[in-house]
């Protein structure tokens, strides 16, 4: 086994120094190109004729009609509205979709069949937006939610992978450690899959059939992930200084001997506070690893194993750099830059072990050095700021020690001309869209550092070559129509990513604020001869329930309708009532005959069934009497409220009964949605309508809210149903199982659990589209019914 590790070793070692050969070459020929400064005058000639499209001269009029109008790059649908309405659209996808078959596909773009299919990927993704950036009722429509990734599943047949996939990444960013910018790792965790999709895709060809393609798609999303897990928690981890020395020392091993063996090995002892992070990262990791070798084909598995190593290792020997170390060459700076660039895009081919593509190894492994210090640039205040050692970081510190050290913003330059004139030999296409990047690069850091330390930069980094930077600066100023739109997807990701952590924490917080405070309203004085029922009902209600009803109708009522907030305490009051009533009544011997509620005994069984049962109709009682104490609200607004609560009850009552006609009996679907509704879906109905009724909100917006509530509570007993198969008792605070036992029809029973998880996102679907006739940006509907599907009790 030693003499094979050393062996493996070996080989591994060889291959990583062969790919150093090649990068060694590649960067002593910009080396040559950089000291001549032949890259000058053949860009400069590039940019005279590419000026020609992006520099315009405006009339006084034309400027003060038109370009004033055009907003923000960042304002995602703005933009591409405004991109359409100034015919503008087009051209901008078609450089960005340009863009990404030459980063991400290593495509040649004056090959007839790219620029095909280049056309019909515009052509589509330009109706996509054009009619997804349309308003309703002022409200825009979320790009990127959850709903609309859903429904680009249903489209393709994988919508059990998508399910699985949204658990994963939920899963993900659970355990994103703080230290680590998290929104950024699930960015890239998100682009790789993307990536590996869009490989995919361009090797299916027209001809390939449904099932095929669906079968390739679940793969490429599965393979993504598993490649793509490796940026979170290899690169990011390891960049990120969470873990003590030892512990990089221990994990950097393991991944290594992954890499050269094969094989992932036990974790073994491990000791620290980062103990429960790296079991998670290292079962993960495994199970990732083990799927993407089980996808290998034996033409691609070398390769794989080869180009994952060389990525591995030049990120180490990167990652191992400091900035105190004042002697690195530039050989020592540069090669593993243009390893790690390249290999990172060859890793993705070999993990779909898609054929051989002519071309393609030379033109990635050219271009990588490219994107590299275009990021590097993009990144060099943040890096400078942790240490972190790139060219741009070890020039700003040495520069004016060392005269042998290169300029990587020459070097840059260098590389877009070896890459327009040598690798995509003068093609205009290419030339067009490398300069735009280019050019949008400076535009988008000097916006992002303000002018003033943009011209500091700017100084510094291009002082050997005045003349030719006065060129690009003029550009920068002047030029227009170099935007991207996967940079726009990037910033509106991140906003996204943010903007929903923040919410989230807005919404747990409210829950948990109001929750505590609806506590301590419930609690029913005690009154003379009704001692033991009050007794039997305070037990009920003190127990660990979730308030979902109350907290909804109180964010709605105070939050959104302006309604005073001890107004509507009664009806807060009364929704608890009601509903704690129905969970006894649900509990008892003749009915469901729970014996833990709420993590409690059930009423029956600590009092007895007699308690049990006057408690219940106490309690709708006394649901009554708080909605009668609306003091606030005319009267005429007040019965309505008790009419409309009087109906739900009826309701409500009518569901019951049907629930338990239906025990052994195996129920269709509409009859369980039928009966979902009415045992669940009418209290979020009423949690939401009531509180809209003391407001007089439209009649329209209840209608909305209305059928929000319909395909909310069917997706909360779903997702009910399949925590009783598949929950923990301790989360749930009551047995699992219980449907079974008692033999009841469930969307489980009658769908099985993947039946049931796709029909309960088609429900999140209908609801979330729902909330957009909602004339009012609810936010903490969203998040419930996030909540609701996510949550694990």
């Amino acid at each position: 086994m030693c003499s094979m590790n050393e062996e493996l070793i070996k080989n591994a070692d060889a291959s990583y120094q062969l790919a150093e050969q090649n990068a060694a070459h590649y960067f002593q020929s910009l080396y040559e190109q950089v000291t001549q400064r032949s890259f000058i005058p053949i860009l400069t000639k590039d940019f005279q004729s590419w000026k020609q499209n992006h520099i315009h001269r405006h009339s006084i009029l034309s400027f003060l009609s038109g370009r004033k109008g055009k907003p923000d790059t960042r304002a995602y649908h703005n933009y591409i509205q405004w991109l359409n309405y100034t015919g503008k659209l087009e051209n901008y996808l078609d450089r960005s979709i340009s863009y990404i078959f030459m980063r991400d596909l290593g495509k040649s773009l004056d090959a007839p069949e790219t620029q095909k299919r280049v056309r019909r990927v515009v052509e589509n993704l330009k109706n996509n937006l054009t009619n997804s950036t349309q308003t309703n009722r002022g409200i825009k429509i979320e790009r990127f939610s959850l709903a609309e990734l859903y429904r680009m599943a249903q489209k393709e047949g994988i919508e059990l992978t998508m399910i699985w996939l949204l658990e994963k990444l939920k899963t993900v960013s659970s355990n994103i450690p703080n230290g680590m910018d998290a929104e950024n790792a699930q960015r890239k965790l998100i682009k790789i899959i993307a990536g590996v999709i869009m490989h995919e895709v361009e090797e299916m060809g027209d001809e390939i059939s449904l099932e095929e393609r669906t079968q390739k798609l679940d793969a490429a999303i599965r393979l993504g992930y598993a490649y793509g897990l490796t940026y979170p928690f290899i690169d990011d981890l390891l960049d990120a200084k969470i873990l003590s020395i030892e512990e990089e020392k221990k994990y950097s091993d393991l991944i290594r001997s992954t890499l050269i063996t094969g094989t992932v090995p036990e974790l073994g002892e491990w000791s620290g506070k980062n103990v429960n992070l790296i079991r998670y990262i290292h079962a993960e990791l495994r199970d990732a690893f083990e799927y993407i070798k089980s996808h290998l084909r034996p033409e691609t598995e070398q390769k794989f194993f080869e180009q994952a190593y060389v990525f591995f290792n030049s990120q180490e020997v990167d990652r191992l750099k400091t900035l105190s170390e004042p002697n690195y060459s530039n050989e020592e700076l540069y090669i593993p830059v243009i390893l790690k660039s390249s290999s990172s895009r060859l890793i993705v081919r070999s993990v779909i072990s898609a054929p051989e593509d002519e071309g393609f190894e030379e033109r990635t492994f050219f271009y990588g050095i490219y994107n590299q210090l275009a990021d590097d640039f993009a990144d060099m205040d943040e890096d400078l700021k942790e240490g972190r050692v790139t060219p741009y970081t070890y020039y700003l510190k040495y520069h004016d020690k060392r005269d042998n050290l290169i300029n990587p913003f020459e070097l840059y330059w260098t590389v877009i001309s070896n890459l327009i004139h040598e690798v995509y030999h003068s093609d205009s296409k290419a030339c067009e869209v490398i300069l735009d990047r280019a050019i949008n690069g400076l535009k988008r850091f000097k916006r992002r550092m303000g002018t003033e330390r943009y011209n500091e930069i700017m100084k510094l980094f291009a002082f050997g070559i005045p003349k030719f930077n006065r060129v690009i600066q003029n550009l920068v100023r002047k030029a227009d129509d170099v935007d991207f739109f996967d940079k726009l997807l990037r910033d509106q990701m991140i906003t996204n990513l943010k903007n929903e952590r923040q919410e989230r924490e807005v919404f747990k917080d409210t829950v948990e604020t109001i929750r505590k405070e609806i506590n301590h309203l419930l609690k029913i004085p005690k009154i003379k001869n009704v001692e033991p029922i009050i007794d039997a009902a305070n037990y009920s209600l003190e127990g660990d329930g979730k308030r979902l009803r109350p907290i909804m109708t109180w964010v709605m009522g105070v939050n959104e309708y302006g309604l005073d907030k001890s107004a509507i305490v009664p009806l807060l009051k009364s929704l608890e009532y009601m509903h704690t009533a129905s969970l006894i009544f649900d509990d008892l011997p003749s009915q469901d005959n729970s014996s833990v509620r709420r993590g409690r005994p059930t009423l029956h069984q600590v009092f007895n069934v007699s308690i049990a049962e006057l408690t219940g109709l106490f309690l709708t009682q006394k649901a009554i009497e708080e909605q009668a104490s609306l003091n606030y609200f005319d009267s005429k607004t007040v019965l309505t409220v008790i009419h409309y609560s009087a109906q739900m009850t009826a309701l409500m009552c009518t569901g019951q009964a049907m629930d338990l006609d239906s025990k052994g009996k195996q129920l269709t679907l509409e009859q369980l949605n039928t009966l979902c509704f009415y045992k669940t879906g009418i209290a979020f109905e009423a949690s939401l309508i009531m509180p809209a009724i003391l407001a007089q909100a439209k009649e329209s917006e209840m209608e909305a809210l209305k059928k929000f509530a319909h395909h909310a509570g069917i997706a909360f007993q779903i997702k009910d149903d399949l925590l009783d198969v598949e929950g923990d008792t301790v989360l749930l605070g009551k047995p699992i199982g219980k449907d079974a036992e008692n033999n009841n029809s469930t969307f489980v029973s009658v769908l099985g659990p993947d039946g049931a998880r796709k029909k309960m996102w088609e429900h999140y679907c209908l609801a979330m589209e729902a909330l957009e006739d909602v004339p009012r940006n609810i936010s903490f509907l969203k998040h419930l019914l996030n909540y609701i599907v996510n949550r694990d009790h």
